[in-house]
Formats: C-alpha cells, sequence, structure tokens
C-alpha cells in the first residue's frame, strides 16, 4: 500500500496559525503557575531540656512503624542521618538497622515502647540497659509521618502528524511532606522536645511541542530543614519553642 501526502495547500495555513495561536495563549496561563511552582516548609522545634550531646555519645533515629511497608520512611532516615553525621559539625549517629538488630526483639514495631514509661520499663529488663550502653546511644529520635500527592490536575495530550508529533496541555500536582521527630534522652529517661516539619511543594510539566518538568522535591526539603533542626536541638543547651499545646 503506497500512502500519499496530502498536497500542501493554503487551507492547512490556518491550522498552523491556530496552533501558534494556542501555545501563546497557553504560555500565558502557564506563566503564573510557573511562579507558584516550588517548596514551602513550616518547621517548629520545641525543646523542653537543656539537654546538649557529649562526646563519646551518639544519636539513633528510628521510624515509628505502624504498617509493614516503610520504605520511604526508610529512605527518609538514611537521608537526615547521612546528613547528620557530615561536615565539621558532624553528630555521631549509630545506623538505624544495627541498633535495631542489637536490640532485637525490643524494638520491633510489635514491641516498641511508645512512650519514656514505656522506655523505663524497657530498660529494667534484664540486659537491655547494658546493650543500649555498648551502642553509646544517648538520645533516640523517632521518626513519624510521610510524603503524599495530595492534589493533582490538568493534562496533556500528544499527537503525530505529517508536520510531526508534539505535545500540548499542562499538568500540575502538589506533595505534602509531613514529619514529626521526638526526641528522647535515654539518660534521663525523659522526652527531650519535638520536631514538626511541614512541607509543601508544587511541581508543574507545562508541555508546548515537549514537556518541561519542574518538579518541587518537598521530602528532599524536609531531609535538610530537619537535620538542621536535629542538629541545632542536640547542640543548644537550653530550652526553647513555643510548644504543641500553644499551637
Amino acid at each position: 500500500m503506497k500512502l500519499r501526502c496530502p498536497p500542501t495547500s493554503a487551507a492547512n495555513a490556518p491550522r498552523h496559525d491556530g496552533r501558534a495561536r494556542s501555545a501563546a495563549v497557553l504560555g500565558l496561563l502557564i506563566a503564573p503557575l510557573l511562579a507558584s511552582c516550588g517548596v514551602t516548609s513550616r518547621m517548629e522545634p520545641y525543646k523542653q531540656t537543656d539537654a546538649v550531646i557529649d562526646d563519646g555519645e551518639r544519636v539513633v533515629i528510628l521510624a515509628r512503624r505502624h504498617h509493614a511497608n516503610h520504605e520511604a520512611e526508610q529512605e527518609f532516615i538514611n537521608c537526615i542521618s547521612d546528613s547528620l553525621s557530615k561536615g565539621k559539625d558532624g553528630i555521631a549517629v549509630h545506623p538505624s538497622s544495627e541498633f535495631e538488630d542489637k536490640m532485637y526483639p525490643w524494638f520491633e514495631p510489635s514491641m516498641a515502647p511508645l512512650s519514656t514509661d514505656d522506655l523505663s520499663k524497657l530498660l529494667e529488663k534484664p540486659g537491655v540497659l547494658e546493650q543500649v550502653r555498648e551502642t553509646g546511644v544517648r538520645f533516640l529520635i523517632w521518626l513519624d509521618g510521610s510524603t503524599d500527592r495530595v492534589a493533582s490536575g490538568g493534562g496533556i495530550t500528544c499527537a503525530a502528524g505529517v508536520g510531526g508529533a508534539g505535545c500540548m496541555g499542562l499538568a500540575w500536582w502538589e506533595d505534602d511532606a509531613r514529619y514529626d521527630a521526638t526526641v528522647w534522652d535515654i539518660k534521663e529517661l525523659s522526652s527531650a522536645g519535638t520536631i514538626h516539619a511541614n512541607v509543601k511543594g508544587r511541581s508543574v510539566m507545562p508541555a508546548i511541542v515537549i514537556p518541561l518538568p519542574f518538579i518541587a522535591r518537598p521530602q528532599a526539603a524536609a531531609c535538610r530543614g530537619l537535620t538542621e533542626q536535629i542538629r541545632q536541638f542536640l547542640t543548644t543547651p537550653e530550652g526553647y519553642g513555643a510548644g504543641p499545646e500553644e499551637g
């Protein structure tokens, strides 16, 4: 079967002009959306003790597990653990997996302490306190939260023709990264405070011939923000913050 190319004629011209006008209009609509693309962060630290980490002491970051699948949480924990231990102001971090293995089964999801009172009872069990001391861990940080897609909209259509292929349209989505870091002082058997993090990101993908993704990464921003807040929390020798009960 032979394919015939359609003849070029003036009838095709308005179609190209219309496409150009559509692209121009779409560009005007995209401009304000691109301006709104990005990340907004809110950190609420609350420290209620004067305790700080000393030389030779470590911190461990664990996921507050409520269900079986925690791949995202583990990636986030690794991000904070790695970032916290780097640099000239790096803090000694005990790997979470090694800590859980050494303390097995006491920090498994079904047996992990849910409060400092539970922690006190756990440390009273034979041999448990000695195992914790061997790790050098002074502060235990429970991390709870996730990054979720909260909204999306728009659409992109693509087509191929005699003049080539191309896409037209606009897609957008919003991700919300919410995490709480609760800090326990194992030495004092008390809660040292909490850090609340809420990071929102809007991504935009306009398409004029080809899609151009502008991706916001709220989870990465939450990792950076929480890392700095935890570093300050563990090294500042006084309490601060309004406290959760005050909003």
